[in-house]
């Protein structure tokens, strides 16, 4: 597995507080880009591809037999790393599309900066014949990549759903059964057993936020409850009663003494693997291999299920982050990106080879057809863990809306929960002033 995909990847929503989309807001104004690309023929031209590090190696890896089929297009596929490829793509784009690749590499927090920034930055794949492909993909996710006026400005590819990897042995020692932990409330109370018979926390939080990722336990808890930073409409809703109940939860577990300190972000994170410090690691799918490739003489060791619900009676399933491929709305081309797109997120054959290599789980529900998803893993004792995670991905799941200014929210999100962890801070209270900070950074309203 590449570590490196794996470590740019664990933000799926959250490493857009950097200077990308902040960059973004700054550089591009509000108009078009003045786009003037053109379809061109759907078999034939030369196109490049920007995407990164394993994700890039993946797609050069199925240019050979796309050419087999399709040998009048010309694929050139650029690994441009990440997170430079955000500050590429917003530079391009702000020149008019100048210098842009043909096929777009985007992360689902970072499309919708793109798509309101930059009107036309980002072809119409509707036109091309994405609609064809609506009900292919994970619930929630063509909302995702399509607007209210029925553009649709990529095609999904991995989907990441809510994951609750666990030692399974720290478990048995305290007495505790993972399966039977139906709400959050219930795994507090399996921590303090845990924390009391074994001496492990429960879960790991970067407290200082040291790192622009250390508020993804709150969004899985937020969006377990179907909520976000901003509604459909891109209203605030950073003090809604489900943020106010997701904040609670973390500000018990740590008032227990059950949230180690991560502080130091991901090299603090592999550190409190290796030493084994927390018993849980609430963490989507793709968080499996990190474990895997940190610690591998603790195979047989660890299990994984979909995390608690956060009230009883509600779900465990929430698709947390998601990465798709876009076209240019500059490219000359755009009928042959188009058509290795399709070649590549539509195809079951494509997606379980990428899938097998990468361990990137794709979005295209058809791929879980093959036996590779159902295979029992040795490290996660047996367990067939691509069902578990397949089984999420078929749960309803509502589109998340990350708005242009989710670099914003996330900022806010972050210094509201380092003041609940590190001094007391009343959850309703420190949340009620982000969203006021939110509204007046970003002019939107916040609802209450």
């Amino acid at each position: 597995m590449d570590m490196e995909r794996r470590r740019v990847l664990r933000i799926g929503g959250a490493l857009a507080a950097g200077a990308g989309l902040t960059g973004l807001t700054a550089c591009s104004g509000s108009g078009d880009t003045g786009a003037t690309g053109s379809a061109g023929a759907k078999d034939k031209g030369a196109i490049t591809v920007w995407s990164w590090q394993g994700p890039a190696a993946q797609l050069k890896a199925l240019v050979p037999e796309f050419n087999k089929k399709f040998p009048g297009i010309e694929v050139t596929v650029q690994d441009i790393g990440n997170p430079a490829i955000w500050d590429k793509i917003t530079t391009a784009m702000g020149a008019g599309g100048s210098g842009l690749a043909d096929v777009l590499h985007i992360g689902v927090d970072y499309l919708p900066g793109y798509v309101e920034k930059f009107p036309g930055g980002l072809a119409d794949l509707g036109k091309l014949g994405a609609d064809t492909y609506k009900d292919a993909f994970a619930q929630g996710l063509w909302e995702t990549v399509s607007g209210k006026d029925g553009k649709v400005s990529a095609l999904p590819w991995e989907a990441n759903s809510a994951g609750f990897y666990y030692r399974a042995d720290i478990f048995e020692e305290a007495g505790v059964d993972a399966d039977a932990l139906g709400t959050w409330d219930d795994a507090i109370e399996a921590g303090k057993k845990i924390k009391a018979k074994t001496g492990t926390h429960l879960l790991g939080i970067d407290k200082p936020a040291s790192e622009a990722d250390a508020a993804n336990f709150f969004q899985l808890l937020l969006q377990l409850q179907g909520k976000f930073y901003f509604d459909s409409a891109g209203d605030i809703t950073l003090d809604s009663p489900e943020a106010v109940r997701a904040m609670t939860i973390i500000k018990t577990m740590n008032d227990a003494g059950l949230v180690s300190d991560l502080a130091g972000g991901w090299t603090a994170l592999e550190t409190s693997i290796k030493k084994g410090t927390a018993a849980v690691l609430p963490w989507p799918t793709w968080f499996g291999g990190v474990i895997e490739d940190l610690v591998p003489e603790e195979s047989g060791k660890w299990k994984v299920r979909l995390p608690p619900a956060v009230r009883q009676g509600g779900t465990n399933a929430a698709t947390v982050n998601s990465t798709h491929l876009a076209v240019a709305g500059s490219s000359k081309n755009q009928a042959a990106a188009w058509t290795f797109i399709e070649y590549v997120l539509t195809r079951p054959a494509s997606q379980v080879r990428i899938y097998k290599n990468q361990g990137i789980a794709p979005a295209l529900m058809k791929a879980y057809e093959d036996e590779v998803f159902h295979a029992p893993s040795t490290f996660f004792s047996g367990q067939k863990k691509g069902e578990i995670f397949y089984e999420a991905l078929r749960a309803p799941s509502p589109a998340f809306n990350y708005t242009a200014d989710y670099a914003r929210a996330l900022k806010v999100v972050t210094d509201a929960q380092t003041k609940v962890l590190l001094r007391g801070a009343d959850p309703a209270a420190v949340l009620k002033a982000a969203a006021d900070q939110l509204a007046k950074q970003t002019g939107r309203k916040v609802v209450r």
